[in-house]
């Protein structure tokens, strides 16, 4: 199976970096990965350009114009570049755990989308972690706010994870599915902009279209470094989308990755 992670980004290039390392370390190396660029400036793109000539890893950076919080329309741009059957969605705020590929591998399954799990860090542990480039963490790691999340066990995992068909706490921060499955919906719905909801009204289309959540409990673990909380502005208008995609029971969104394709061409 050929694997892409799509990473989003804006104007954290020390974050970005971590992220990056954390991927190189992987178990389970994925085919390529594509840096979903929601408009940062020339730090980011000198990172990147850096970071390609000496990885290991098939790196491509994807850019859109910076026109405000447009993460739903980076995803879909990024997808539209990518090689790879299925899909793993992580952010530039997180560090993944070394078997954290792997364990999405392992869990894939037709039919169902793949939800896992993070570990948050304090905001003093995160600057320690930037300033030492650490990527690697333990139960026992200084700073872990919510610690049990960091336990790898595979034993653990069979017993606790779940498969349901619930919005709550979804995070495309660390999901999986299959290429085909997100192409069926028409991808992320363009018409989000702001921060909040894109995520939801992409999985309520996954449901009504017939694929499920397998949550993930003890793999597919991930570190999510300390950051100010982005603007809850638009929140209002984008919750009218998510409830507008519930009642009528959407299966796809009408500006979504074909709008992209058409743009781009």
């Amino acid at each position: 199976m050929e694997l892409t992670i799509i990473l989003t980004t804006y104007n954290w290039p020390e974050s970005l970096l971590l992220a990056l390392h954390s991927i190189e370390k992987q178990t389970t190396l994925p085919s390529e990965v594509i840096i979903a660029d929601d408009g940062s400036d020339f730090k980011t793109e000198k990172l990147v350009t850096k970071y390609k000539k000496k990885s290991k890893l098939k790196i491509i950076h994807s850019w859109q114009k910076d026109i405000g919080f447009r993460v739903a329309r980076s995803r879909n741009l990024a997808v539209l570049k990518s090689t790879g059957d299925y899909i793993i969605l992580i952010d530039g705020d997180m560090i993944l755990h070394p078997n954290f590929v792997k364990d999405h591998v392992v869990n894939a399954e037709e039919g169902f989308f793949v939800q896992g799990s993070r570990v948050f860090l304090s905001e003093k542990q995160t600057k320690n972690v930037i300033k030492e480039n650490k990527i690697n963490f333990s139960f026992f790691s200084p700073g872990l706010k919510n610690r049990k999340n960091s336990i790898h066990s595979n034993f653990f995992s069979r017993v606790f994870s779940r498969k349901n068909n619930s919005l709550k706490s979804i995070k495309s921060c660390n999901m999986g599915f299959f290429k085909e499955d997100f192409l069926k919906i028409n991808g992320f719905n363009n018409d989000f902009e702001g921060w909040g909801r894109e995520d939801s009204e992409f999985i309520v289309r996954m449901y009504n279209s017939g694929i499920y959540r397998k949550n993930i409990h003890f793999n597919a673990i991930q570190f999510h470094l300390w950051h100010k909380e982005s603007s809850r502005s638009l929140m209002a208008k984008n919750n009218i989308i998510l409830n507008d995609s519930i009642n009528n029971v959407s299966k796809w969104c009408e500006n979504g990755i074909n709008s992209v394709e058409r743009n781009e061409s």
